[in-house]
């Protein structure tokens, strides 16, 4: 299970490090944004977020 855990926390760390490495300022102006949301607008990214990941997950089990 930990081999399985640390491959996906890899990558997840690959992914979320190509948009800076890529472009830079788009990747800012996206924490720009998303610094003006509101908490509930938040909350539902990441709401919405955890379900996509469990769909996937559940397609690709």
């Amino acid at each position: 299970m930990w081999p399985t855990l640390l491959t996906a926390f890899a990558l997840m760390l690959l992914i979320e490090g190509l948009l800076p490495f890529i472009a830079p300022k788009a990747w800012r102006e996206t924490f720009r944004r998303i610094i003006e949301l509101g908490d509930g607008q938040i909350r539902f990214l990441g709401l919405s977020s955890i379900v996509v990941g469990m769909i996937l997950l559940f397609i690709l089990r």
